[in-house]
């Protein structure tokens, strides 16, 4: 049986500031769901609160994951447990090289019993894993030398979120505007290299503006957020009448959202949407 992921009644501040204000959302292992809306309407506050970033406050409402409350868990716990945030910038670690980064995250994430200072995956194991995996992914073997992300190009810091996504495994990926700022084959690359990982075993919300990301990953379901509520659901069809049309249709079917859109910034500093 699938696992779910299943977000209930959920409202997030940031401060004294009301970002989300009532998003329910289910997705299961194997499904697609893309995750649309203007910026400054809640998509990355949904998904750092989903990760567990200790910024975004949860003052009602309920994450479940396979049945169990993880509201309180840190995102140590939720990566245990199966969650993955592909950042919209991710970090750089100078001195951190990739190979040591992945050895210890896969440890960490597929013994979550282990205590510090406890024995490391087994090198020659690990090796095989992970150039088997990079060969799969068009990866150079040398990009594993590298220290994690520095002076690293856009495309190659999201190759790099791609290679940890499939080497992790997890249950389910959110994936925040990770085309952001990319060129077509950048785009491209990525998009093919989450075709390669999305199956049964994980379930993917991608929250983007780009068209090409989700045409190689077709959508079962797309939301609309505005104002920090999912306003509507469809299939990928919606996602097209939004890349054509914008979002003045959204607005018009949905005006109290569209005047309290008019009135606040539910983007914390930082955050794009």
């Amino acid at each position: 049986m699938s696992v779910t992921l299943k977000i209930t009644d959920l409202h997030v501040s940031v401060g004294e500031t009301p970002i989300l204000k009532g998003v329910n959302l289910t997705m299961r292992q194997g499904e697609i769901h893309a995750l649309m809306g203007p910026n400054g309407s809640g998509k990355s506050t949904l998904a750092y609160t989903l990760a567990g970033h200790p910024k975004y406050e949860v003052t009602s409402g309920s994450i479940e994951l396979d049945g169990r409350d993880i509201g309180e868990l840190d995102p140590c716990e939720r990566a245990r447990l199966g969650m993955f945030l592909a950042f919209q910038y991710p970090v750089t670690i100078p001195g951190v090289k990739v190979a040591d980064f992945l050895r210890h995250a896969v440890t960490n994430v597929r013994n979550p019993g282990r205590k510090e200072g406890e024995d490391l995956m087994p090198m020659k194991e690990f090796r095989q894993e992970v150039r088997q995996t990079m060969t799969e992914l068009n990866i150079d073997h040398e990009f594993a030398r590298r220290y994690l992300n520095d002076g690293f190009s856009g495309g190659e810091k999201k190759r790099m979120e791609i290679l940890q996504l499939a080497m992790l495994k997890p249950k389910f990926a959110i994936l925040d505007e990770t085309d952001s700022g990319l060129d077509s084959d950048a785009v491209r690359v990525v998009s093919e290299g989450l075709a390669k990982l999305s199956g049964p075993q994980m379930g993917v919300l991608i929250i983007t503006h780009h068209r090409k990301l989700l045409e190689y990953n077709i959508p079962q379901y797309t939301h609309v957020m505005l104002a920090g509520r999912i306003v509507e659901t469809g299939d990928a069809t919606l996602a097209q009448e939004l890349y054509t049309n914008g979002y003045a249709g959204i607005r018009e079917r949905h005006p109290a959202e569209a005047a309290e859109e008019k009135t606040t910034n539910p983007a914390p500093v930082g955050a794009a949407g």
